[in-house]
């Protein structure tokens, strides 16, 4: 039996397991080493400048009242204000809760009453949203507002609804003049607010799920379960001072913020922060900031992998790239095309950080997502009715516990049914099926609630998904269970596809990729597919449609 056991923490000691200690760790031993780079603003902050903007935010929101342990809304694009917004909240103590810039209307009040914060940093843009939600919004006492065009109209919308509304600027003043250091601490005054000293089993953020069955749950994670999350992703990724790190997804995703820029901090690389994901420029932002790792989420590999081939694609200094999940028939051919040494893969939770992981640049089974950290987690795979133990080679609902304090969630914030039916036993429950072979591998089966069976099967609509987006033309897909004739379900999929594809075409392909029972009764072609503010597809949406007249059926 093989197991993960590859990780030897960064830092040793695990009352070091903070964000303040670790900046100010990195500050130290390499000062005048670029650790934020951001091009689009042309600013460049070393690890010393960076511990001198957090610093000062964090005093800066002190100075305003903020409280060790008060929560603090981030609502904003991914930005060096972000950033210092996010570090100064942990040199401050404070909990950072970072909300989707998609949500608005009952999505964002639903998140904002959950939370009851004190405080709020957005974007100019998004000052509105809270004024129609103002009636969830009465805990908040200040907004500070980041400007990217309007931020004036922004403050003038928030002061005439009855909030104290101040610029983001405020909170870093004697920033220097050029635009492109970061910001002294302000010498205005003799005497600023002290920082606390934050413990690894401090809370210090709410990240919310995206609610694809019902409303989202804001996971409760101590400072050391981020760092945790971190350092199993340096790990992962073998990431050095050498390497960089490029993030194009947003940073209010736990898969960007804990799962790449806080990594780079772990192991002192540095961090490349772009605006959004570009395929067309992609490859020309790996080239001009010396990118070595980045991070595939979503569609985003298939996307890249259809652009124009060039001879000179592989000429550039990727070295490994993260994801999870991609087809693994898509894989090799990346590698080869962009010269990428290793794809690593885990499979992980935000509730539960990573337990399961590859090795770096190993070719593994064909499906598997990785091995078991079994010196810091326990795994048990278990009927979901009974919670007794599968057995061994069978599917089950997996289950894990931790090992070490406070590298899991503490729970679902002012949610306390929910945490204890997810942590019933004293397991947390993923929801997710998986199997587990001889030699350790484990394998995703399905989600739970997203099974289907048909001819007396069990089908995971995973794995046939990732059989049909291993099809060159197809950019996303979604499987899903539809009533059939007899009782059973009937096995549907939906496609975006990008070239002109007939539904016999990928009929064929699959014929020869998954089970004859396995095999879509029905396909139907769109241009885009429902989704959560958080980009989760809405599979209940799709199932309510059902079969459409514009549904290709097999018979």
């Amino acid at each position: 039996m093989r197991y993960y056991r590859d990780l030897r923490p960064t830092f040793e000691d695990r009352g070091d397991w903070a964000l303040p200690g670790v900046l100010r760790h990195q500050a130290e031993r390499r000062p005048d080493a670029v650790w934020l780079d951001v091009p689009e603003e042309a600013r460049t902050w070393t690890f010393a400048q960076a511990l001198a903007a957090a610093e000062t935010v964090g005093r800066g929101m002190a100075a305003c009242g903020a409280l060790p342990g008060d929560r603090v809304l981030i609502v904003a694009g991914n930005s060096s204000g972000f950033v210092r917004t996010w570090l100064g909240c942990a040199m401050a103590g404070l909990v950072e809760v970072p909300i989707n810039t998609a949500y608005e209307g009952d999505f964002l009040a639903h998140q904002v009453r959950t939370v009851h914060a004190r405080y709020a940093v957005i974007d100019d843009v998004y000052a509105g949203r809270f004024v129609q939600i103002a009636a969830a919004s009465t805990d908040i006492e200040k907004f500070w507002v980041i400007d990217t065009g309007s931020r004036d109209a922004a403050l003038e919308t928030l002061r005439s609804a009855g909030w104290e509304a101040t610029p983001w600027e405020d909170l870093e003043a004697g920033a220097s003049g050029d635009g492109h250091d970061a910001p002294r601490i302000a010498a205005q005054d003799d005497h600023p607010p002290a920082l606390p000293v934050v413990r690894p089993r401090d809370l210090g953020s709410v990240l919310f799920t995206s609610g694809t069955t019902g409303l989202s749950k804001g996971v409760a994670m101590p400072h050391a379960q981020m760092y945790f999350f971190a350092d199993l992703c340096a790990s992962l990724t073998r990431l050095t001072p050498a390497d960089a790190w490029m993030v194009v997804t947003p940073l209010f995703y736990g898969n960007a913020q804990l799962m790449a820029a806080y990594p780079t901090l772990v192991a002192g690389a540095r961090f490349v922060l772009r605006s959004g994901f570009s395929a067309r420029d992609w490859l020309t932002q790996i080239r001009e900031s010396r990118v070595t790792v980045t991070t595939f989420a979503g569609a985003m590999i298939n996307v890249i992998w259809q652009q124009p081939a060039r001879p000179d694609d592989a000429d550039n200094p990727l070295r490994c790239a993260v994801a999870a999940p991609s087809a693994p028939t898509i894989q090799q051919p990346m590698k080869a095309r962009y010269g990428i040494e290793a794809f690593v893969e885990a499979y992980g939770l935000t509730e539960i950080t990573t337990p399961i992981l590859t090795p770096y640049g190993e070719e593994r089974p064909p499906g598997a997502c990785g091995l078991q950290a079994d010196e810091w987690f326990d795994l048990a795979l278990v009927d979901p009715e009974t919670d007794e133990e599968v057995r061994a080679g069978g599917t089950g609902e997996l289950v894990v516990r931790p090992k070490v304090p406070f590298i899991c969630s503490t729970g679902y914030y002012n949610m306390p049914d929910l945490t204890v039916e997810a942590w019933r036993n004293l397991w947390f429950h993923t929801g997710d099926a998986l199997r587990r072979d001889e030699d350790g591998w484990f394998y995703f089966v399905d989600r739970l609630k997203d099974k289907l069976g048909r001819a007396g099967e069990n089908i995971s609509s995973y794995l046939v998904e990732i059989a049909i987006l291993s099809h060159p033309a197809v950019v996303e897909c979604c499987v899903i269970a539809v009533p059939g004739e007899t009782g059973e379900d009937e096995v549907m999929a939906y496609l975006i596809v990008q070239d002109d594809v007939t539904p016999e075409e990928v009929w064929e392909w699959c014929d020869t990729r998954v089970p004859d029972f396995a095999v879509p009764r029905y396909l139907r072609f769109v241009a885009d597919l429902p989704k959560t503010p958080s980009q989760r597809v809405q599979r209940n949406t799709l199932r309510a449609a059902g079969v459409t007249p514009d549904t290709h059926d097999r018979g």
